[in-house]
C-alpha cells in the first residue's frame, strides 16, 4: 500500500513542476484493494485491470521502472513506450491487459477464464474495474456468461463513487452494485474497500469458489479517489465536505496505525517500510528519465507476428 500511494505521489509530484510529463488516472485513495488482490493471488493467476491501475499493476508484481517507463514513453517501458499509460500489460506476471475503455476488460477476462476451465487448470482470472464500467452493455454480458459457464472469475467493482465525474448516484437506482449478482445467480459481496483484510476475506473465498469449479463472484469495494479523474481535473463536482471525510478515512494511515497498535509492526519497522518505497520509486524514475524514446524502427516492430516489406 505503501509503495502505491509513494508512486502515485511521486507522479503527482513530478508532473506538478514541470519535472516530466505523462499522463495518468490517478488511484490514491484506492490502495487497500490492489494490496489485498496482491496478497490473495497466486503468480499464475491473471489479472485484467483499468488505465486507473497504477495500483493493480503494482500489487501483480509489474516493476516500476516497466511502470514509468511505459507511462513517459520510454523503451524500458513494459510495451517499450509504445502503449502509454491505458495499456500496460506484462503476462510474466500475470498482468494480461490494461484497458482504456470503460468496461472493455470483463469480456477478456471471460475468454481467459474459459481458457484455464478447458485446460483443466485451476487459475483464476481477476477482473478489476470501477463503478461505471458495471452500467455497460459489456459488462452485463461478460456477468452472465461467466455465471451461465461457472467460470473460475473474480469481478472485483473498485466502487469509488464517481464514474469519471459522475456520481453513482446519477448513473444507477440501486445504492450497491453487489446486487447486480443476483440477477445472473453469481454471489455478490459489498466491503470496506479501505480495509485489505476486509477485503483479502472477500477475495479468499471468492478465489476457493472459483477454483474449485463453483464459478465467479462479484466484489463491490467501496472507496474513493483523492485526486481527480484524471491528473490536473479540479473536481468541482466532488462535494468538499465528502472528500474531506473521505481523506480522513485514508487507508494507508490508517492501516499503519493499527498495525502499530496490534503490535504487528514497529515504529521503526513502519518508518522503514516509508522509506524503501521513497527509494525504490525514486530509482525507478531515475533510470526512467535516463532511458530512451522509441525509435522510428520500433513503429513495424510488435505488429505482426511474421515482418511484412511495405513499398516505401
Amino acid at each position: 500500500m505503501v509503495l502505491m500511494k509513494t508512486a502515485d505521489d511521486r507522479l503527482s509530484k513530478g508532473i506538478g513542476t514541470g519535472e516530466f510529463m505523462c499522463v495518468y488516472w490517478p488511484s490514491r485513495g484506492q490502495e487497500a484493494v490492489a494490496a489485498a488482490m496482491a496478497e490473495a493471488l497466486r503468480p499464475d493467476d491473471q489479472l485484467v485491470t483499468t488505465y486507473r491501475g497504477l495500483h493493480d499493476l503494482i500489487g501483480k508484481g509489474v516493476p516500476l521502472e516497466e511502470i514509468y517507463g511505459e507511462m513517459m514513453g520510454r523503451v524500458v517501458g513494459a510495451g517499450r513506450g509504445k502503449g502509454g499509460t491505458m495499456h500496460i500489460a506484462n503476462p510474466a506476471v500475470g498482468v494480461m491487459f490494461s484497458t482504456g475503455i470503460v468496461g472493455a476488460g470483463p469480456p477478456v477476462a471471460v475468454g481467459l477464464a474459459m481458457a484455464a476451465k478447458r485446460r483443466g487448470s485451476d487459475r483464476v482470472t481477476v477482473v478489476s474495474f470501477g463503478d461505471g464500467a458495471t452500467n455497460t452493455g459489456s459488462f452485463h454480458e461478460a456477468a452472465n456468461m461467466a455465471a451461465l459457464w461457472d467460470l473460475p472469475l473474480v469481478f472485483v467493482c473498485q466502487n469509488n463513487l464517481y464514474a469519471e465525474m459522475t456520481p453513482t448516484s446519477d448513473t444507477m437506482k440501486i445504492n450497491q452494485v453487489a446486487d447486480r449478482a443476483a440477477g445472473y445467480g453469481m454471489p455478490g459481496v459489498r466491503v470496506d474497500g479501505n480495509d485489505p483484510r476486509a477485503v483479502k476475506t472477500a477475495l479468499d473465498t471468492a478465489l476457493e469458489r472459483a477454483r474449485t469449479g463453483a464459478g465467479p463472484t462479484l466484489i463491490e469495494c467501496v472507496t474513493f479517489r483523492f485526486r481527480g479523474h484524471y491528473f490536473g481535473d479540479r473536481m468541482p463536482y466532488i462535494p468538499k465536505d465528502q472528500l474531506a471525510t473521505a481523506m480522513a478515512a485514508d487507508p494507508v494511515p490508517r492501516f499503519r496505525s493499527r498495525l502499530a497498535e496490534e503490535g504487528i509492526c514497529s515504529d521503526e519497522e513502519l518508518d522503514r517500510i516509508d522509506a524503501d518505497a521513497a527509494a525504490a520509486v525514486e530509482a525507478a524514475l531515475q533510470a526512467v528519465l535516463s532511458a530512451d524514446s522509441p525509435s522510428a524502427a520500433e513503429l513495424e516492430r510488435d505488429v505482426y507476428a511474421t515482418p511484412i516489406s511495405f513499398p516505401r
